[in-house]
């Protein structure tokens, strides 16, 4: 039975060492953060009289880490209060800390040296049974291990979080030589299952698998950008979402990644690499390392390739210019393929149309895109004998939408080949190898919905290795296991008795059909099934209503038919809230305004930890009418004793709050401190395990003899609440903390809440507080700057005050 880590010791409390810190606190994990005595005191110090004997003063550089942690944003904790795990201290005093740890694990500069050197002086503060590892992105496992004593040896490896460590799913896990087969295996549990990581296996080669492929990414971009006269700009448009990576492209992200630490992993490379490809890539451009000299790092310097300036019509990010280093207005790159592109929401049809495109952009993407693509071929097996690991890396570290060789099969493998031959390119091996497969040579194909994966050792297709505690949608679909489907979502049997609500609609958003489906599994669940899971693969769970129907509807001026779609939504949601069998919810991302509601209607919520739950509707000028300002006022008065006679007034106040400024959590903990969550909910940290968690907490419950909830009556405030929140609302207008219309909207929210025109304490309905939401919905649909802010964020994508 694998041992759980308890506890953990931190050493280097720069940003990785102190956001690592962070987010085992998040996961529960308590740790010491350790770092250097300072050898000299600060200004501040000598005025507080401290000497360089104080505790504050030798503990200054981790608190200042754990500080650093609290301020940053994004926010490394998931809840402020998490940081109450972290426990700053230092290298000289605290040593006898790392005795009490199961995991050490080290984040100091990446010297190699230094880091040998650390080794010497914490090893015989270990005990027999803890794990030491680095948090290297690119130095020998090897040669760090070197100096370690030979039992520790085998309880060392490297672990690579990627920046930040909170947010980055990617860990790279690399054994030395000597590591013990059972401590990967158990280092692979605990920072999957635990920290919630995509744990990849890596082989102890220079930088490891997603800074190599990347960097190398990176590298062959500057050298096109040089030799073939494009801008930064150029690059960063067609490198980013129509290449099917983050929007932040090639040269945004290595301005917040740094310049420095960049060149590093480059210095890295072509230190360790000396017949790589990375050869001939890395030499130019030279204005790199320019900008390294005079400090332009990046986001953390205020400039890098991007530095934002004050212009006559604002400030605005100018870029380099690679020629005389001199900051100008960004270039706007104008090209067909690219205006195509963006229009095009598959990722595998969006990439073709690009990089095959003759255009000037069509013409960079293919020769950066497939650069990387047959570098990526040419490592393997270097750095991994499984391709999987390759796309892996690279969707989880830098956040590609496919992988690699998900690339090569999207492009057609045989089209690529042939391309790159006619360019007088030679093929990698592992293509060769590939394209003698069948007349249709791909990395990947799929064995009734389950995918197999070349595997250059055995020269065939295998089965890929199933990831534990994971749900797929896509062998079930393709066993028929869907039971209804339409355009907006499907129900699908879970197998164990338990169905599975899905949305898959863009973003999500909820419209006629998902209302629909709802009620369909509704019925299906309370005839054949044990219970149901409300959830899907995507990234967000449901950005809400499909705001551009509601607006299509109001401007016809379809008012009934308005109302029977809020009737129909609150209907469905108050049938999940008392079908006679358990409905788990598997919230994760955005799962917002009508999402949340959802969410609400269940009896369970199983979230995943990056969940941002938020009743957001007042953005767009409307209050929650599917049951969201029932549902929170609901659970708000769950947590007041029942035969203790309290003030209520103070909760519902929360609850306008919460709703009337549209508040967000950052994560599922803050969820549950917002009320979003009960007690009872679950939280899941391994977001690939959440559908798999949820069906479990279904089971569970039905194993447990599944009891539903009965409607209830709900405590108000009645007339006198509502006019503590109209005498609020006064106030903040007059302080000009909101407009006129924000103000009209809190008197609709506040009288729903408050219960209406009835007196303080009294008990409603559920179902009136239901009709005081869609009668408060529909009065302000019907009003013109409600309108003018749902246009205004569908053309936008943000909320207009006015």
């Amino acid at each position: 039975m694998d041992r759980p880590v308890r506890k953990a010791v931190v050493l280097g409390a720069g940003v990785m060492g102190s956001q690592i810190a962070a987010h085992l606190a998040n996961v529960g994990i308590p740790s010491f953060l350790l770092d250097i005595v300072p050898t000299a005191l600060t200004p501040q110090e000598e005025q507080r009289g401290l000497t360089l004997e104080h505790a504050a003063v030798r503990n200054r550089l981790a608190q200042r880490g754990k500080q650093g942690a609290l301020q940053a944003r994004p926010a490394p904790f998931y809840i402020a209060d998490a940081a109450a795990l972290v426990t700053p201290g230092n290298l000289d005093d605290h040593l006898t800390k790392l005795s009490e740890a199961d995991w050490v694990i080290e984040a100091v500069t990446e010297k190699l040296e230094i880091k040998r050197s650390l080794y010497q002086t914490i090893a015989p503060h270990l005990n027999d049974t803890a794990v030491l590892s680095s948090n290297t992105s690119g130095l020998s496992i090897t040669a760090l291990s070197d100096t370690l004593p030979d039992t520790l040896q085998h309880r060392f490896l490297g672990t690579h979080f990627f920046n930040p460590p909170r947010y980055v799913k990617l860990l790279e896990l690399i054994p030395g030589p000597q590591t013990d087969p059972d401590v990967v295996q158990r280092m692979t549990r605990v920072c999957r299952d635990a920290l919630g990581k995509g744990v990849v296996l890596a082989k102890d080669t220079p930088n490891f698998i997603a800074n190599r492929l990347g960097v190398y990414g990176i590298l062959s971009c500057l050298r096109l950008l040089q030799t073939d006269g494009y801008a930064i700009s150029d690059v960063d448009a067609i490198t980013g979402s129509a290449l099917g990576r983050p929007s932040s492209a090639t040269f945004r992200t290595a301005d917040l990644v740094g310049l420095d630490t960049l060149m590093h992993v480059v210095a890295n490379g072509l230190a360790s690499l000396p017949n790589d490809p990375i050869q001939d890539v890395a030499p130019d451009p030279a204005f790199v390392p320019a900008m390294v000299e005079k400090g332009w790092l990046g986001n953390k310097t205020g400039q890098g390739f991007y530095k934002q300036v004050q212009t006559e019509t604002g400030r605005e990010f100018h870029e380099i210019d690679p020629q005389t280093l001199e900051y100008r207005p960004q270039q706007r790159l104008q090209a067909a393929s690219l205006q195509q592109a963006r229009q095009i929401d598959d990722v595998k049809k969006r990439i073709a149309a690009l990089v095959f495109a003759d255009d000037r952009a069509g013409q960079f993407a293919w020769q950066a895109l497939s650069a990387t693509l047959s570098y990526a071929a040419q490592i393997v097996p270097e750095v991994t004998d499984d391709l999987v690991n390759v796309d892996n890396a690279m969707r989880w570290g830098f956040n590609w939408e496919l992988g690699p060789f998900e690339t090569w099969d999207a492009l057609g493998v045989a089209h690529v080949a042939n391309k790159m031959e006619a360019e007088g390119r030679s093929l990698p091996p592992l293509v060769q190898a590939v394209l003698q497969q069948s007349d249709q040579p791909m990395f990947y194909r799929y064995d009734h919905g389950a995918r197999q994966v070349f595997d250059l050792g055995q020269n065939r297709h295998v089965p890929e290795a199933p990831a534990p505690r994971t749900l797929r949608f896509a062998p079930l679909k393709a066993s028929a296991q869907v039971i209804r489907s339409n355009p907006g979502a499907s129900v699908i049997d879970l197998g164990d008795g338990v169905a599975c609500l899905e949305f898959h609609s863009k973003m999500n958003v909820i419209g006629g059909d998902t209302v629909a489906m709802m009620q369909v599994a509704v019925d299906e669940v309370e005839r054949n099934f044990a219970g149901l899971v409300i959830g899907n693969e995507a990234e967000n769970f449901s950005a809400g209503a499909n705001l551009a129907l509601i607006l299509l509807e109001i401007q016809n001026e379809e008012w009934d038919l308005v109302d029977q779609m809020v009737r129909a939504f609150q209907d469905v949601n108050q049938a999940l809230t008392y079908l006679s069998k358990p409905v788990v919810a598997a919230a994760a991302g955005m799962t917002l305004a009508g999402g949340c509601e959802i969410c609400l209607a269940a009896d369970r919520i199983q979230a995943a930890a990056e969940t941002y739950m938020g009743l957001v509707e007042v953005g767009v000028g409307l209050i929650p009418a599917g049951g969201g300002c029932k549902a929170l006022l609901q659970r708000y008065g769950e947590t007041l004793p029942a035969d203790v006679p309290m003030e209520f007034f103070p909760l519902v106040q929360r609850v306008f709050e919460t709703i009337g400024l549209a508040k967000v959590s950052t994560s599922a903990a803050e969820a549950r401190q917002m009320g979003f969550l009960r007690p009872r909910d679950r939280i899941s940290v391994y977001r690939d395990g959440l559908l798999h968690d949820a069906k479990q907490t279904v089971l569970e419950m039905t194993a447990h003899g599944y009891t539903p909830p009965q409607p209830s009556m709900l405590r108000v405030v009645g007339r006198s609440g509502y006019g503590n929140f109209l005498a609020g609302l006064y106030n903040m207008e007059t302080a000009r903390q909101i407009s006129s219309y924000d103000r009209q909207i809190g008197r609709k929210l506040a009288y729903v809440l408050s219960g209406g025109d009835v007196p303080d304490g009294s008990r409603v309905s559920e179902q009136h507080l239901l009709d005081l939401e869609r009668e408060a919905f529909l009065s302000l649909c019907g009003e013109p700057k409600t309108q003018e802010r749902m246009l205004h964020m569908l053309q936008r994508g943000r909320a207009l005050r006015n």
